[in-house]
């Protein structure tokens, strides 16, 4: 090997071990006669690949295993005669423990280093706007963010805009708008089609070099002839009649130019199926592209545009989720073959969770079927989805971040997510009361302390939070009681009646279906609140106009944990996913707002999403102006 081959193989001892597996055996080849990589004593060359391979995990214990014999040789060698190499390794730990200190104590395992992170990091987040992001494009953004932030470098964001089919100039704006709420401050923007000219000049090197060619073989015999190995019978045509194709053919979507693609030139049997001669550039002439229009009748696939504008932006350091790991070697084998400057991949696991999945396919099915209301479904995964439903942007990024950019996927459940989120609103949330709609029962107050007439007076918002505010809540001498509570009473017992005091339970009367009519209590504030084992939240029936409103919870979008490939989407989903109750307010319910996050006392924390003032003319139909609230999961199990 010559020299500036070797000043080269540090960077291309970065990632997993199909990643690195050439680079081991040439230096193995290197090796067989030397004793140094270059020269006869310890050069820079040798320092920095032994640093690279002693910092890769994967290919470090594969070398210690002595498979390849000279590389064996040379590690063990230079480890016990040069000990002071070792120093630049436990420098490089101990700065990136210190940068990444905070994160690690908020529970996740930061302890990566960044390749080459001295020279400066770029980093970028790469959504195609197909949809709306979901918490699994969260990861992915919070993770680029933190690594940009903790090493003083630059996010780009940058649009992978190629399938006209599926991208709306609505899901652009949508992945803006949901990453700015979430505190991520890209430091660029841009768009895969900003380089459309660029991609086809790379597509037009890569054929003249040979290293691609033109193909019309139907969809289903490509994917067959891949899966088995089969070489396509247009793999060795001539240069001259693929760049024909490509430039005049495929260029106008000619009838010739319309049926074929381009395919890189890689292997047709390679054990990866991914390096089994991709393809490259294809026509779509169904959908006028939202941002160049019909400029272009041919796209670069994202495994094409995504190194080569990688590269162009000057990208140091790409985080994918675990899903691309096979596409790893097909990336570099682009950066190798174009002879482009390299960039550091870094796998992170996607964050799963039971019963939900994450494909933005399946999700536009649910939206484009009706079986949701919208992308911001408060049962949907996406970042709307969980904000409608509650998901406070804080929890949200505490939570994402503890997961740390550790490779082991697994499937989390849910109570986890939102238990992070209570520890957030609890503290804050304001309490009000609610009463179910249907029969309540109007409860007569007797008693020495019961007012004349209704009488108003401020109570606490939150128990334990003064600087929450207070409430009005009017006293009379009737109250409304819920039909279930009043079941459960007994004549003579003692009862609370929560923010008043304790009650003696007079009488209950019943018709003949069971239903409770009418009852009478009898005031006893000098009752010991902690010791009935009935406490009871109440509305005055006089001096006050209630609040209606309508109380939504949800289920899981599927019936099942996980879904399979042999798993048909509509036999997986759960029946009837949202449940409405009609509820009534007291009086501070008439200023909550769309967006405020409160707690219904014995009922759990609900996202307000309408309030009385926040309905458009005319939109409120028969019910008219309501107070919609959907139920916020506690992050109990279920």
């Amino acid at each position: 090997m010559k020299t500036d081959e070797l000043q080269a193989l540090p960077a291309k001892l970065v990632g997993d071990f199909r990643a690195v597996e050439p680079a081991l055996a040439a230096l193995d080849k290197h090796l067989t006669l030397r004793t140094y990589l270059d020269g006869y004593t310890l050069s820079d060359v040798d320092s920095k690949i032994w640093v690279a391979l002693a910092e890769n995990r994967a290919a470090v214990s594969f070398v210690r295993r002595g498979t390849l014999v000279s590389l064996k040789r040379w590690f063990v060698f230079v480890e016990d005669r040069h000990p002071e190499i070792q120093e630049s390794v436990k420098a490089a730990t101990v700065a990136r423990q210190a940068k990444v200190a905070a994160a690690s104590r908020a529970g996740g395992s930061y302890n990566m280093s960044l390749k080459d992170a001295d020279k400066g990091v770029v980093t970028r987040f790469l959504p195609e706007p197909s949809g709306y992001l979901h918490i699994g494009h969260a990861k992915a953004a919070l993770l680029s963010d933190y690594f940009a932030r903790q090493y003083n470098g630059t996010l780009k964001l940058r649009l992978d805009d190629t399938n006209p089919s599926k991208e709306k100039e609505e899901f652009q704006d949508a992945i803006i708008e949901d990453l700015r709420l979430m505190g991520i401050k890209p430091d660029t923007l841009s768009f895969t089609s900003d380089y459309f000219d660029h991609l086809y000049d790379m597509a037009v090197r890569i054929i003249k070099e040979g290293h691609a060619y033109a193909d019309d073989t139907d969809v289903e015999t490509m994917r067959d002839q891949r899966m088995k190995g089969i070489p396509s019978k247009h793999r060795e045509r001539p240069i001259e009649e693929t760049l024909q194709i490509f430039s005049e053919e495929m260029k106008h979507a000619t009838a010739i130019g319309v049926k074929h693609c381009i395919r890189a030139k890689i292997s047709y049997d390679d054990n990866n199926k991914t390096l089994r001669d991709p393809v490259i550039y294809r026509v779509n002439i169904e959908t006028a592209h939202h941002r160049t229009g019909t400029t272009w009748k041919m796209y670069p696939t994202y495994d094409f545009a995504c190194p080569v504008i990688d590269n162009h932006e000057g990208i140091t350091h790409a985080m994918r989720s675990t899903e691309y790991t096979d596409r790893n070697a097909q990336y570099q084998w682009f950066l190798d073959t174009l002879k482009l400057r390299q960039v550091h991949l870094f796998d992170f696991a996607r964050m799963n969770f039971i019963r939900t999945f994450l494909s933005k396919r399946k999700l536009a099915k649910l939206v484009d079927t009706g079986r949701v209301w919208g992308w911001d479904d408060p049962r949907m995964p996406t970042i709307r989805g969980v904000r409608r439903r509650g998901m406070t942007i804080p929890a949200l990024r505490d939570f994402i971040l503890k997961q740390g950019p550790s490779r082991s996927v697994t499937t989390m459940e849910w109570g986890a997510f939102w238990a992070a989120n209570k520890k957030e609103i609890d503290p804050v949330a304001p309490r009000h009361t609610v009463l179910t709609a249907k029969d309540p029962v109007k409860v007569t107050v007797t008693g020495s302390d019961v007012p004349a007439e209704p009488t108003t007076a401020e109570k606490p918002l939150h128990p334990k939070n003064k600087d929450v505010g207070n409430k009005p809540v009017v006293f009379s001498s009737e109250i409304l009681l819920d039909q279930a509570d009043l079941k459960l009473m007994a004549v003579g017992e003692e009862i609370t009646l929560m923010s008043w005091g304790n009650a003696f339970v007079r009488s209950i009367e019943s018709n003949a279906e069971g239903l409770v009519t009418s009852a009478s209590i009898e005031l006893n504030l000098a009752g010991d609140v902690k010791k009935t084992d009935k406490k009871v939240t109440w509305l005055s029936a006089a001096g006050q106009k209630l609040v209606p409103g309508e109380a939504w919870d949800f289920d899981y979008l599927l019936n099942k944990n996980t879904l399979t490939e042999d798993d048909v989407l509509e036999d997986c989903l759960t029946p009837v996913t949202a449940t409405e109750e009609n509820v009534l307010g007291g009086i501070s319910l008439e200023t909550v707002k769309k967006d405020d996050i409160i707690q219904l006392e014995r009922r759990g924390f609900y996202r307000v999403d309408k309030g009385l003032k926040d309905w458009a003319e005319g939109e409120a139909g028969e019910k008219g102006p309501r107070v919609v609230m959907f139920l916020i999961p506690s992050g109990k199990s279920s």
